[in-house]
Order: structure tokens, then C-alpha cells, then sequence
């Protein structure tokens, strides 16, 4: 997957996060499953690739598109998470290479794009859950449900990542095993010859390509909270190599297991179909086991983004790109402020429709990656040198071409988003753009206050504090 160096980074090795306290640190089997449910959460959510283009290139997808996107994306953090192993990840990385400026417009592009995710799980966990409580299909139940279970699940990032990084192992857990028991009840069941089914005149590909995206990305979410990894230099790599294994065969196996198992219908394969096949294959009782399962798992991808959200902030505060009172952390180290502040925008974002949250996201955060990548590689040209615990082989042409594949897909997805959906986004980039220069008018002014932590490394690019 890459390689290590531990001689080159021994002169960073003590600083690996503003906070010392190991206790509190999170080890592998947590990061990994914090990884897994940013990332993915298991197949709830894919269904739409059967119904967008068939078994066969459903399959295909998610066995070749990894390669293409989350491979790289993978690679590239493990890369610059190490180099960089502190909370504000990205951020930090596009300010090393590109300036503060910029690093401000990735931190507020990845932000908004992350929240929009987060807003999709607690309506997701109710429409799961309402064909037990028809109350939760609308009105002021759903309304105060949706409060209310977004209020739970801030509480519990409040308390703490190691508390959420364990919670979000047995939530692993509890929704993989279901797809387990479905595939070893539909052996007798299996027809091969369906996972061959393919019609490219009537695929949608921007439903395809859209829910591909959204089902493999935000592998780089991790790193924003780097520094609250127990030695990141070797826990990180890890833990993000068996995440990749771990989120396809959450993807593949599942589906390989529908589309062989029932008669082909593309028209029922939308979100919750899986709880479909379940009652086919096994009865009421599987059904509800996944229909629970699906409900756990929009709980566990709720609480690892708002974790590197919250962080991503904290982080941003640290360097004096945010005020300082996003750097302050409750009494159980999380990030006050941040968690608030990301709370509150899913909570104002909470009405917008699947489709939209999907399409908005993807377009914001295609922006964001672009950004990533040019740092990446402009890294590797201005600071050869520099320290990376983990580094892909290859050297610059290597990193240039490891580059080129998921930024042609980031411009297919792009060329095919909505106008409707590159007006808002585009909107929301200019709100960044204009929002950075407004900070530095309030820093300026005094009327809050902006600081750089003394706990924080030098920027080993250059051996200097990292600017703003």
C-alpha cells in the first residue's frame, strides 16, 4: 500500500498531537470503524446502482470504481495524515501548500459538505423505523423526533471520541452480521446467471455515478482528527487499509447475494429494498433485522462525521483560521463549539430531500478534493524532503499519475450535476470565498480573537510556524 520510514520523521515523533493524554486516544479497531462509517455504514444506499444500471455494472461499480477513487484518496491521506498528524487534516495540508486563504475555502467547502451528509442520517433512521410508528412518517412526531435523536447523538460526540469510537464498532458489527445470515439462507436460492442482466441504453448514469460516489468517498474525513490517534504514524495507515477491504465487501457481498438471489425488478431496488429481500430469502424477522440494522448504522455515520467535523473546526482554530473559541474543549476533550455549531446545521438543513442533500454534497465536495490533490502533488514537488512516515512509491510523476483518474471522474460527476445544484453549490463556494477576508476584517478590528496554539508543530515543510 505504500511504505514507511520511521528514521526520517524521528524529529516530529514527539509531537503528534497538542494533547498528550493516551489514555484517550483512540487505537486501531475504533479508528477503523470510525473510518468505516464515514465511508459507508454497510449497503444501505447502494440499491440505487441496480436500479440505475442493472446487476452487472452494479457489481462492477463497486469492484472497480475503489481503484479508481477510494484507493487513491485512501493513499493520499495515509500520506499527508501522517506527514500532517494533527486535528484540522486537510485543512492543514492545503494551507501548508497553498496558503491559509485556501486552506480556509477546503475547510469551509468540506465542512458544509459534511453537515449536508449529516443531515440525512436522523430523517433516514426515521424512515426506517416509521413502518413500525406510522407517527414518524410526518407532522410535528417526525419534526421532534428528528430534534430529538440529533440532541442523543451530540451528547454522545460530547462525551468523547474514544466513546464514540467504540460505539461505532459494535454498531459495525450489529450491521454487517444481517447480511451474513441472508447470505448463507439464499445459497440454495442462487441464480448466477442474473448478476449478468445489462441494458446500457437504459442506464441512468448520473444516478450511477452519483450513488458510486457518494457510497465510496470521504476517506480523507479521518484525518481531521489525526491528533486524537494513538501513534497516527502507524495506526492510521493501518486502519485505513482495512477500511478500504472492509467498506467493498460491505458493498459487494450484499449485493452479489440480492441480484442472484430474487427475480430481477430494477424498479424496487431504492433505499430499503434490502429489508425486501430479507423477508424473501428469510422472513419477517430478517427483514426486521436489517431494517434495525440500517437504523443503527445512520446512527453510527451520524456520530463519526459530526466527530470530524467538530475536530475539523477545532483544528481550523488552532491555526488561527477560526475564532479561538472553537479551539476550546468541553471537559471531556471534545470540541465544544464545533459540535454545536455542526449540530446546529444539521438541524437547519434537516429539510432538504435525499436527492438533493446526495447531488449538493457530491458537487462541494468534488471542489474540495480538487483542492486536495494539487496540494498532494505541489507538496511533493516543494518539499521533497520533508518527513512522511508513510509514502506511496512512485515520486512525483507517480503522485501525479495516482491524481489523474479520480480527478477525471470528479469532472464527469460535475458535468453532470443539475443546474439547479451547481447554482446553490456555486453559491456556497462564493460564500467562503467572501467569508475569509470578512474574518481577517474581524481579527483585524479585535472584535474576537484569533491565535495560533503553542502546542501545535512547526510546519515541517518548512521547519517554521505554519502562518496564517
Amino acid at each position: 500500500m505504500g511504505e514507511f520510514d520511521d528514521g526520517e520523521y524521528a524529529g516530529i515523533n514527539e509531537v503528534t498531537s497538542p494533547r498528550e493524554n493516551n489514555a484517550r486516544k483512540v487505537s486501531v479497531l475504533p479508528l477503523l470503524f470510525l473510518i468505516f462509517y464515514e465511508v459507508s455504514g454497510g449497503p444501505f444506499g447502494v440499491e440505487d446502482t441496480v436500479r440505475a444500471a442493472g446487476p452487472l455494472l452494479a457489481l462492477l461499480g463497486f469492484l472497480v470504481f475503489p481503484f479508481i477513487w477510494s484507493v487513491p484518496e485512501a493513499l493520499i491521506t495515509a500520506e499527508m495524515g501522517t506527514m500532517f498528524p494533527e486535528n484540522g487534516g486537510y485543512v492543514v495540508w492545503v494551507s501548508s501548500a497553498l496558503g491559509p486563504y485556501w486552506g480556509f475555502q477546503l475547510g469551509w467547502m468540506k465542512w458544509l459538505s459534511g453537515v449536508i451528509d449529516n443531515a440525512l442520517y436522523p430523517v433516514l433512521f426515521l424512515d426506517y423505523l416509521k413502518s413500525a410508528i406510522p407517527a414518524l412518517g410526518g407532522g410535528h412526531p417526525r419534526v421532534l423526533a428528528v430534534l430529538a435523536l440529533t440532541v442523543v447523538l451530540t451528547y454522545m460526540n460530547y462525551r468523547g471520541l474514544t466513546i464514540v469510537g467504540w460505539v461505532a464498532v459494535s454498531l459495525g458489527i450489529l450491521s454487517i452480521l444481517p447480511f451474513v445470515v441472508m447470505g448463507l439462507i439464499s445459497i440454495p436460492k442462487l441464480r448466477p446467471s442474473r448478476w449478468l442482466v445489462v441494458d446500457v441504453q437504459s442506464v441512468d448514469w448520473n444516478l450511477y455515478l452519483n450513488t458510486l460516489f457518494w457510497n465510496l468517498n470521504y476517506w480523507d474525513s479521518i484525518s481531521t482528527l489525526a491528533g486524537e490517534v494513538h501513534n497516527p504514524k502507524k495506526t492510521l495507515p493501518k486502519a485505513l487499509f482495512y477500511a478500504v477491504i472492509l467498506v467493498v465487501l460491505s458493498y459487494f457481498f450484499p449485493l452479489l447475494i440480492g441480484t442472484r438471489a430474487v427475480p430481477l425488478e430494477r424498479d424496487l431496488w431504492t433505499d430499503g429494498y434490502f429489508s425486501d429481500i430479507g423477508k424473501i430469502l428469510g422472513g419477517v424477522w430478517l427483514r426486521v433485522w436489517i431494517q434495525g440494522a440500517a437504523a443503527t448504522s445512520n446512527m453510527g455515520m451520524f456520530v463519526a462525521e459530526m466527530s470530524s467535523d467538530s475536530f475539523q473546526l477545532l483544528g481550523m482554530a488552532e491555526r488561527g483560521l477560526l475564532p479561538e473559541f472553537f479551539s476550546k474543549r468541553s471537559r471531556c476533550g471534545t470540541p465544544l463549539f464545533g459540535i454545536l455549531f455542526s449540530a446546529s446545521g444539521v438541524i437547519l438543513l434537516s429539510w432538504l430531500s435525499f436527492q438533493e442533500i446526495v447531488a449538493a454534497e457530491n458537487f462541494l465536495y468534488c471542489f474540495g478534493m480538487i483542492l486536495e490533490f494539487i496540494a498532494f502533488v505541489w507538496l511533493r514537488i516543494k518539499s521533497p524532503h520533508a518527513p512522511r512516515p508513510f509514502k506511496i512509491p512512485g515520486g512525483t510523476v507517480g503522485a501525479i499519475l495516482l491524481c489523474i483518474p479520480p480527478t477525471i471522474l470528479i469532472c464527469v460527476v460535475l458535468a453532470l450535476s443539475s443546474f439547479k445544484v451547481m447554482v446553490v453549490s456555486l453559491a456556497a463556494v462564493a460564500i467562503g470565498l467572501v467569508m475569509q477576508p470578512c474574518l481577517k476584517l474581524i481579527e483585524n478590528k479585535r472584535w474576537l480573537k484569533f491565535s495560533v496554539s503553542s502546542d501545535l508543530p512547526d510546519d515541517i515543510t518548512t521547519h517554521e510556524p505554519l502562518l496564517r
